[in-house]
């Protein structure tokens, strides 16, 4: 049973200690952290090859689209206004997040049913609002795309979804209460910027690459307010008056807007290409294009071979070697015997001998 337990404690503590034999800090390559290669490079700004930030300007139309008194009345539009600007920080090639302000105004109409719409007639109100939101940006068509590195990647689909605080004041009138009773109409509404006003929304967007510094961008966006005021029709839902119940003429408690709305992007940033336009294979596929393309042409001694002893000069320890001697892998001029005279000029070349007899023993005679 002892040695059972101590298999069990050593077990770990020898993983681990096998684990962490390479690692001299959490800065250094390779490491537990990477993959083990020796060419790993530490992930921070001096490393990024793409910018991630970016301001985004906009403006369109605001429409009341799901409310009470609504922009569409009568088989007529009633437009409204929005602008936007935004900060944006791109995380990953296919998710962003943005912090956007927005303002506008949107124009509805709508009428009391029964005896009471008819002495009204048709109410005539307008929202304008200020929303500070934050917004995940997600970019589909880095999810799903396929990089073939031969065609231009300009067009880009994605998908948006925050939340966020909005204030706004709204004004309705009509052709009845609002005329007799100036102490208590128009209905109006002046809901201050806060918690109170918390709302939601998503939309989609298509953008078009112009440029390494500017995208083009049409999007639309839905907002549910959570506010039965949204629209103009006062602050409360049912007044116990069916002549200023206008939050009754549809039943719904939240009055939603869509927006509409034309934008640039300006890429902020040193570098060529912006994260959002970035993928991750497009490098892997481009050197595989690269291998798939290259020349098979092979270099073989890029310094030349001065001597022409057929080893190339990048390597070679005797670069004036003499035409025709032997040489070993080094290009050094063999030598045999080891008696300072090589092979090429040795005229006994198994055996040692001075220089001044060419290489052979004094006693031997050679033939010059």
């Amino acid at each position: 049973m002892k040695l059972g337990l101590f298999l069990a404690l050593t077990f770990p503590i020898a993983f681990y200690a096998q684990d962490r034999s390479g690692v001299t800090g959490n800065n250094e390559y390779p490491n537990t952290f990477s993959s083990g290669s020796a060419k790993v490079q530490k992930f921070d700004n001096s490393a990024r090859r793409f910018n991630d930030w970016a301001v985004s300007v906009g403006g369109g139309s605001a429409l009341m689209a799901k409310s009470d008194l609504t922009s569409f009345y009568d088989g007529k539009i009633n437009w409204g206004w929005n602008a936007y600007v935004s900060l944006d920080k791109q995380i990953t090639h296919t998710f962003g997040l943005s912090l956007q302000y927005a303002m506008g105004k949107s124009n509805q109409r709508g009428q009391l049913p029964g005896a009471e719409g008819i002495k009204a007639g048709v109410a005539e109100a307008w929202t304008k609002y200020r929303q500070v939101s934050l917004i995940g940006d997600i970019n589909f068509s880095n999810l799903l795309r396929r990089v073939d590195n031969h065609s231009p990647y300009r067009w880009a689909l994605h998908g948006y979804l925050g939340a966020g605080f909005q204030g706004y004041e709204t004004l309705l009138l009509d052709n009845d209460i609002s005329n007799y009773n100036p102490r208590t109409f128009p209905l109006s509404v002046d809901q201050k910027l806060g918690i109170s006003s918390f709302f939601y929304q998503g939309g989609l967007g298509l953008k078009y690459k112009v440029s390494k510094l500017i995208d083009l961008e049409l999007r639309s966006m839905y907002i549910l307010s959570g506010d039965e005021e949204f629209d103009g029709g006062g602050d409360l839902r049912d007044t116990g008056n069916p002549r200023i119940n206008y939050n009754l003429i549809n039943d719904t408690t939240s009055d939603d807007m869509l927006t509409v709305n034309l934008g640039l992007t300006f890429k902020l940033g040193k570098h060529n290409s912006h994260l959002s336009w970035h993928d991750p294979l497009q490098e892997a596929y481009y050197k595989i294009n690269v291998l798939e393309n290259a020349s098979d042409d092979f270099v073989v001694c890029q310094k030349g071979d001065k001597d022409n002893d057929g080893v190339c000069d990048d390597w070679d320890r005797q670069l004036d070697t003499p035409a025709g001697a032997r040489v070993d892998g080094a290009g050094v001029a063999l030598d045999m015997d080891l008696d300072g005279v090589i092979d090429l000029y040795d005229k006994c070349v198994t055996v040692p001998g001075p220089v001044e007899n060419n290489g052979c023993p004094v006693n031997t005679p050679t033939t010059k």
